[in-house]
């Protein structure tokens, strides 16, 4: 038996170096099956702790803490497992009881040195005991600037996409707007920034996947809800008025979508890689047309009608829809228009219109 428990310590021990290592090391984007089973767990009961509540803003409150139980979730998981491999280790390879193998074990990795014998064969198992423990938060604590950092970089593009945008933002608000203030020409700078922010979202967040679950601070933002609202806009431009759309309207459409198939891959979500033109999505015809109603009334230069621009933006959406839907779902996102269903009841939040009106020719008030 003392052989099956050294084993099983060593086994426990290796696996929790490896969910270490594959969390916050290893630049790579690995699965992380603690990261995911954590965040099921916790997201599960955070959303069932608001659903007697039935509205979103209850929902947001919630799940603003998934994000910091997780990173606590994650350490206490590695300590104790850690805690635990060296109770087998120091049971297995030496006539201690239970009892007092747990308590070596504990004051070897805590570094409290309070149950320390003359064993001198163990006395290599207690000093890597003692070296693991504060490695393991020196990485933790190491971990939060990069996240920080990355969550940082992200809220400074969402936010400023709120007044071109609305908020929730949506794609067509997002032309709409830019045509009654005149500030169309600031599009093509907007759509390179967010191909930037796209390749850092896609880095960022497929390394580390617990930034999914970092909630913008207020409750209508989502950087999700972002991404979609600037390649639907960029998607519109390109269908409805080609000859005008810049080509940065294209490369961000191209940065989105392999943002969020980085992102996809290293959660383990299935998704078709090579999707055809005519792959059905699930915004309909008629919300288009409407979208493109209120572009053009707006002053967006039309180009093509509705009828003749579906199929081009069809054609460009099938590249991003179901993954997007699918990170808006598992972000618990602000149901936006245009960003699929949520796992609680909600109904579809328009933008808020501004207050303000276009200034005079003059520029007075």
């Amino acid at each position: 038996m003392r052989l099956i428990h050294t084993l099983g310590g060593v086994l426990i021990l290796l696996l929790t170096i490896a969910s270490i290592l594959r969390t916050l090391v290893v630049p790579r984007g690995l699965y992380s099956a603690l990261a995911y089973r954590l965040w099921w767990g916790l997201r599960t009961l955070l959303r069932l702790s608001a659903a007697p509540f039935g509205t979103y803003h209850a929902q947001d409150r919630a799940q603003t803490w998934l994000a910091p139980l997780i990173l606590l979730g994650m350490l206490a998981v590695w300590l104790s497992s850690m805690l635990l491999a060296y109770t087998l280790l120091l049971h297995g390879i030496s006539e201690l009881n239970w009892a007092v193998s747990f308590r070596e074990a504990g004051s070897s990795l805590f570094t409290l040195g309070f149950a320390s014998g003359e064993r001198l064969h163990l006395s290599a198992l207690d000093f890597l005991a003692a070296a693991s423990g504060p490695l393991v938060i020196a990485l933790q604590i190491a971990y939060l600037p990069t996240l920080y950092a990355a969550y940082n970089r992200r809220e400074v593009e969402v936010t400023l996409l709120q007044s071109r945008a609305g908020e929730p933002a949506w794609g067509p608000e997002l032309l709409a707007r830019q045509w009654l203030v005149d500030t169309e020409t600031a599009l093509p700078q907007l759509y390179r920034d967010w191909e930037r922010l796209a390749a850092d979202i896609g880095e960022s967040h497929s390394n580390y996947p617990v930034l999914l679950s970092f909630r913008s601070p207020r409750p209508h933002r989502s950087w999700v809800v972002g991404l979609v609202t600037v390649m639907d806009a960029a998607a519109i431009h390109l269908a409805v008025s080609p000859d005008s759309a810049p080509p940065e309207a294209r490369l961000v459409l191209r940065a989105g979508f392999t943002a969020m198939r980085d992102i996809a891959r290293s959660l383990r979500v299935g998704f078709d890689p090579d999707p055809t033109p005519d792959t059905p999505v699930l915004l309909t015809f008629a919300e288009f047309d409407a979208a493109v109603s209120m572009i053009t009334a707006a002053g967006f230069p039309r180009e093509r009608p509705a009828a003749e621009a579906w199929p081009h933006f069809h054609g460009w959406r099938v590249n991003y829809e179901a993954l997007a839907y699918e990170l808006a779902r598992r972000s618990d996102a602000v149901p936006a228009l245009w960003t699929g269903p949520r796992d609680f009841r909600t109904a579809a939040i328009p933008p808020a219109r501004p207050t303000d009106r276009r200034p005079p020719p003059d520029g007075g008030a």
